[in-house]
C-alpha cells in the first residue's frame, strides 16, 4: 500500500517529537536530520503560502497539511502564524547570498542594489515580502524578526564599505550601514509606500546618489569632509 499524506506526517512527528527538546523554543531546531527536514518542509509552506495570500490568511493547519507535518507539531514549535513568519525570515538571512566584492565601492554598490531591486520585483519574493513587512507592522514579534533580517543583511555587507575607506574611495570614518540603507531606502520607499514600478535606473540613481552623499561626508557626522 503507497503511503499516504497522513501517513508520512504521522511519521515525521512521531519522529520530530524524539528529537526535540522540551524546552526548545519555537523554530529553533538541532541541524541535521528529520528536525531539519520538518524545518525545511514547513518554512517552504510558509514561504508559499505568504507568495499567494496576505499575512493575514496564514492558517497553521493548512501550513501543516501543506508541508506533510503532523499539526501538533507546527503549534508545538513555532506557536502562530508569527512564529513562523520569524523564523521564516531567520532562515531568509541564514541563506541569503554574500556580499559583492567587485574591487570598488561603485561596483559594490551596485551589486547590492541589484540584488535588492531582483528580490523585490521577483513576483514570488516581492510579494513574500510585502506579506512580511505588513506582518511587522501590526505584530511586535514579526518586527524584530524583520530587524534581525536586515541587521544580519547589513552587517554581511558592510566590509565593502570598510575595504572602500582604506583605497580612499569614501572619507574615512564613513558609517558603512548607513550608506548602504541609503542605496536601499529609495527601492524600498517605492516598493513598499509608494507602490511605484521599481525599475533598474531606480537602482542606479540610489547608488549615485548614495556615493555622492558618502563623498560629501554625510555619513561621518562631519558633512562636507574630504
Amino acid at each position: 500500500m503507497s503511503e499516504t499524506v497522513a501517513d508520512r506526517a504521522a511519521l515525521m512527528e512521531q519522529e520530530t517529537r524524539l528529537s526535540e527538546s522540551p524546552s526548545a523554543v519555537p523554530g529553533t531546531v538541532r541541524p541535521g536530520g528529520r528536525t531539519a527536514k520538518v524545518r525545511r518542509a514547513v518554512l517552504d509552506a510558509t514561504e508559499d503560502a505568504l507568495a499567494t495570500a496576505a499575512f493575514h490568511t496564514l492558517n497553521m493547519d493548512q501550513i501543516a497539511a501543506s508541508a506533510g507535518v503532523g499539526k501538533t507539531t507546527v503549534y508545538r514549535r513555532w506557536g502562530s502564524p508569527t512564529g513562523l513568519v520569524a523564523d521564516l525570515l531567520h532562515d531568509m538571512a541564514e541563506q541569503s547570498l554574500p556580499a559583492a566584492d567587485t574591487g570598488s565601492l561603485p561596483g559594490d554598490l551596485r551589486a547590492n542594489a541589484a540584488l535588492v531591486h531582483r528580490t523585490l520585483t521577483d513576483p514570488r519574493m516581492g510579494a513574500v515580502f510585502r506579506a512580511v513587512i505588513a506582518a511587522a507592522a501590526c505584530d511586535e514579534e514579526c518586527a524584530r524578526a524583520l530587524n534581525g533580517f536586515y541587521r544580519t543583511r547589513l552587517a554581511e555587507w558592510a566590509p565593502v564599505v570598510t575595504r572602500a575607506a582604506a583605497r580612499g574611495e569614501v572619507p574615512a570614518g564613513t558609517d558603512a550601514l548607513e550608506l548602504l540603507r541609503a542605496v536601499s531606502a529609495p527601492l524600498y520607499y517605492r516598493f513598499a509606500i509608494t507602490r511605484e514600478e521599481l525599475t533598474e535606473a531606480d537602482a542606479e540613481r540610489a547608488v549615485t546618489a548614495a556615493l555622492a552623499a558618502a563623498s560629501a561626508g554625510a555619513f561621518t557626522g562631519r558633512p562636507g569632509a574630504e
